[in-house]
């Protein structure tokens, strides 16, 4: 049955179920998985103020597929870097809020554990609420802020509309991951990327890669256009 979850899903690849000889989940297990995560959102949404709409395919366009977006190149980034996956391999979602990228990204890939970073109280509780709805084994939630997390405990740590970089933060953020370890920052316009980085007075090593978000950033030269982009930064 086709439907904007069910496409997009198809469009970013998850009919095969591998990216770089990693496991995923194919489209037709996930999708079901993922619909519930929406009724949840939707369900949850104003007691817990968790995210800016509550239409269903808005939130599948610009919340689920823009989360599960970065896939390829996450799966990319890790088998490159881990030829074999250790078994204190974690990738923890820092300031994950309503569970983004962290709720899609641990059901698209079973075969990594997670951790939802997240301070608030009501919004842990949403997350384990949705750990246990959607049965995401791989999955736990810490309530705790970044800056009081173990150092080099995380082999991947991704962050989606956490909080813009800045000296001590980037500091903190690299600190929290394991020597081969990087950042993974779901960010917006290009120029904008240009000038937070340039910003930062150590100039970390990074790299910005475009996201193709089905039914988002098709549409180029018009009015729908949103751009997206995953900055990956290395760890000295």
């Amino acid at each position: 049955m086709s439907s904007v979850l069910h496409d997009g899903l198809l469009a970013l690849g998850f009919g095969d179920g591998n990216f770089s000889g990693i496991q995923t989940r194919k489209a037709e297990e996930l999708e079901p998985i993922l619909e519930s995560y929406v009724s949840a959102l939707q369900e949850y949404n104003s007691k817990f103020d968790l995210i800016n709409t509550d239409e269903h395919d808005e939130i599948v366009i610009r919340h689920i597929l823009d989360s599960l977006a970065a896939v390829p190149e996450l799966c990319s980034q890790i088998s490159k870097r881990f030829p074999e996956i250790p078994d204190d391999f974690v990738i923890a979602d820092i300031g994950s809020g309503a569970g983004l990228p962290g709720i899609p990204l641990s059901a698209a890939l079973p075969t990594f554990k997670f951790v939802c970073v997240e301070r608030m109280t009501k919004r842990c509780g949403f997350l384990n609420h949705c750990k246990e709805l959607l049965n995401l084994q791989n999955v736990s939630v810490e309530e705790n802020q970044v800056e009081r997390l173990m150092q080099k405990r995380f082999a991947v740590a991704v962050f989606r509309a956490f909080r813009p970089l800045e000296k001590k933060m980037t500091k903190v953020l690299l600190r929290i991951l394991q020597d081969n370890g990087f950042l993974a920052a779901y960010k917006a316009r290009h120029d904008k990327i240009a000038e937070e980085m340039a910003a930062l007075p150590q100039n970390p090593s990074y790299s910005v890669v475009p996201l193709l978000v089905p039914f988002l950033t098709e549409n180029t030269g018009t009015e729908e256009e949103r751009e997206r982009n995953l900055v990956i930064i290395e760890k000295a």
